[in-house]
């Protein structure tokens, strides 16, 4: 590719089953991303089913409708009956009704109809983590196209098959992640993939049985209008952390809550967690078993305004994830200015480096040690958080995220030509 088209301003379709930057870490790459590369120069129009992500004015947003069977305003049930009456819908229903995960196989149909009419409007498809036989069929017919993945949901099953009791909730769980075989076969089609780390690009092409030649790697980067540090004079002490997802047992709460009811012994403690439980969570029920109901505070769903605050009213953050294929909560903590204990689950260390102390997985013991040494050295928690900030901003950022991934998408244009 000559110079002066390196130089060219891109027309660029981002693709995401669903964007809302509350549903997940997938809407938080989208909204960033897409930004950075309008920012750039670039152009960008998103492709989304429902619910739709939070975008920069400048980003053109296609809205792919979905029966939406997940919103908790009519979760699993049809808004309108007519709708069924279309087969794509009805496949949709009717999957979802039997345990299924439809979204992806169902969002891939709706992008490929809309990418085969529009599909010269476009230098580069990128998909964020869909992987569906639509998304793949548009690569087959010559149109530049690569994807993001974030790492192997194989890992997501298989923490939760560990977690099940019996094996009808196994047989739930496995045909709830049958989309996992299309994404495999999808996936393998591709010409290049963007991963978040080195320890995902290894996962991912043992998982999906994919040459590691294929990925690049791509830090995320951190979103520093609501993550930053905030000057708290009154930081109390003895105050822990979390935002992970509570009900998800690769986010490893369980072992955190363990750690703190040994901690307590010790000395008085209080934790945060960012976010509510399910009525009739297994979280809870370990809550209620440890003892730990007065110490363990739960917000329900913040606004992004107010992570910076949170953060600001805590001695430690904790990130107890079993695997991560990122770690954007830990990324945050730093961002925050708040030291930071991790795991080493997955690509956390990779994230960490030497600006937080890392514990094995499934390790409470370790957690509640590394907590207690925190809680007892003031020194060492201000180096670890001037450490976190300085790696976030050398490290983590989305301008260069956002480079990095035009590289890759001149060098996948380059390919198809």
């Amino acid at each position: 590719m000559t110079k002066k088209a390196d130089k060219q301003p891109l027309k660029i379709c981002m693709l995401t089953y669903r964007g809302n930057p509350s549903s997940g870490g997938q809407g938080v790459y989208v909204k960033h991303l897409s930004k950075a590369l309008v920012d750039l120069g670039h152009n960008v129009e998103v492709l989304s089913g429902p619910p739709y992500p939070h975008l920069d004015p400048k980003i053109k947003l296609h809205k792919l409708p979905s029966l939406d069977l997940y919103n908790a305003e009519h979760l699993f049930r049809v808004k309108k009956l007519r709708d069924l009456a279309h087969p794509l819908n009805m496949y949709e229903f009717i999957s979802m009704c039997t345990g299924g995960f439809p979204e992806p196989y169902t969002f891939g149909v709706r992008a490929h109809n809309y990418l085969q009419r529009h599909q010269a409007k476009y230098d580069i498809i990128h998909d964020n983590q869909c992987l569906a036989y639509g998304i793949g069929s548009i690569a087959e017919i010559g149109i530049p196209t690569i994807a993001t993945i974030h790492h192997p949901i194989t890992v997501d099953r298989q923490e939760e098959l560990n977690a099940a009791r019996s094996l009808y909730r196994k047989m739930k769980i496995r045909h709830w992640y049958s989309f996992i075989d299309m994404q495999k076969k999808v996936a393998r089609k591709l010409s290049h993939i963007i991963t978040v780390s080195e320890c995902s690009r290894k996962d991912i092409a043992q998982e999906f049985s994919i040459n590691e030649s294929k990925f690049r790697v791509v830090y995320n980067g951190v979103n520093m209008e609501f993550f930053y540090p905030v000057q708290n004079p009154r930081r109390p002490d003895n105050s822990l952390i979390v935002t992970n997802s509570a009900d998800t047992p690769l986010k490893g709460l369980r072992y955190l809550l363990e750690a703190v009811s040994e901690v307590r012994k010790k000395r008085p403690l209080t934790l945060t967690v960012i976010g509510e439980p399910k009525k009739d969570s297994v979280i809870r029920q370990i809550i209620q078993k440890l003892g730990i109901g007065d110490i363990v505070r739960f917000t329900g769903r913040i606004k992004n305004e107010d992570f910076a605050r949170y953060y600001s009213e805590a001695t430690v953050a904790v990130v107890p994830s079993l695997y991560e294929g990122f770690g954007i909560p830990a990324a945050e903590a730093m961002a925050c200015g708040v030291p930071l204990i991790s795991t080493s689950g997955g690509a956390l260390p990779e994230v960490v480096g030497d600006a937080g102390i890392v514990v094995p997985p499934a390790d409470s013991a370790a957690l509640a040690k590394a907590i207690n040494y925190l809680f007892d050295d003031t020194g060492e928690r201000v180096r670890l958080a001037r450490a976190g900030l300085e790696r976030v901003n050398s490290v983590f950022s989305w301008q260069k995220a956002a480079h990095d991934v035009v590289s890759v998408y001149r060098e996948a244009i380059d390919g198809y030509r």
